[in-house]
């Protein structure tokens, strides 16, 4: 019941967002990118995964193999390396100043959202076709070094905006 009304306020909430974040001119273009990728594959989630979860829990007899491993991973890796991304960006906002428009471009920012997405496609595929123990343990690296990033990101920005 929890998982039907939260992939339903899923969808309504990432609908609304991708509209309001359309709409805002104000945004940076580099970061209303970012989060349009974010907003869209939280939609994915809502809208593929989640009824995918809830058929399962539903009835477990359910044959959803494939579903579950091809769209679960690639929307729920394509969040998270979105949000590793933001992280990034928001540093580099911080700290490069007024070097940040130079660097970091529309152009630039775009290019690392399609390389997110199709790494994010290329990854169940390459869990089908490889050693299943040896690409989980690189999975494990992936992300735990990303946590990391992302710790080490958000309290250097926390503690250059205290200063």
């Amino acid at each position: 019941m929890f998982n039907a009304f939260s992939a339903y306020t899923t969808i309504m909430l990432n609908i609304l967002s991708i509209h309001a974040i359309r709409k805002t001119s104000s945004l940076p273009k580099p970061l209303k990118t970012l989060l349009l990728s974010l907003a869209v594959s939280d939609l994915g989630v809502g809208l593929l995964a989640q009824p995918v979860f809830i058929a399962l829990m539903v009835n477990p007899t359910y044959s959803t193999e494939t579903e579950r491993k091809i769209i679960e991973p690639l929307l729920c890796n394509a969040s998270f390396y979105t949000v590793v991304a933001i992280s990034v960006d928001r540093f580099l906002a911080i700290h490069l100043h007024l070097r940040y428009q130079e660097l970091v471009t529309h152009k630039r920012v775009v290019t690392a959202v399609i390389i997110i997405w199709v790494l994010c496609v290329s990854f169940p595929l390459i869990l089908t076709l490889s050693s299943k123990e040896i690409v989980i343990i690189v999975i494990i690296i992936i992300l735990g070094l990303c946590f990391m990033l992302i710790a080490v990101i958000y309290c250097s920005i926390y503690y250059s905006c205290a200063v």
